[in-house]
């Protein structure tokens, strides 16, 4: 059992949520960690801005992390992307966008 953070979403909140997940990719093998915990450690990360590498250690590995982060991501065509789907469906309150990404928009734009 983890620890339960401000950025977490309600288990109710994620169960209208996890059919789109999970239907998003096609299911290889067992799930290792549970994608709960998975999309909770994405919420963290939006809402903290703090570097991959630093997610607390009690949510999976940050590649696991960072992996399912790149794929919801991916936007299909002029679509919004699974993740941002996913978060206004289960209302949640907080940036669409990690802190570099909101940096590099700073600085780069």
């Amino acid at each position: 059992m983890r620890k339960a953070y401000p950025s977490d979403i309600s288990r109710e909140q994620f169960d209208m949520i996890r059919p789109m997940l999970e239907g998003s990719k096609k299911k290889r093998r067992a799930r290792r960690f549970d994608l709960y915990d998975i999309f909770c450690a994405i919420t963290y990360l939006l809402k903290s801005g703090c570097q991959w590498r630093m997610l607390p250690s009690d949510f999976p590995k940050w590649q696991v992390v960072y992996f399912h982060y790149r794929h919801w991501m991916k936007a299909s065509s002029d679509e919004a992307s699974l993740l941002e789907q996913a978060l206004k469906k289960c209302s949640w309150r907080g940036p669409y966008e990690t802190g570099a990404e909101r940096q590099n928009k700073l600085l780069y734009s």
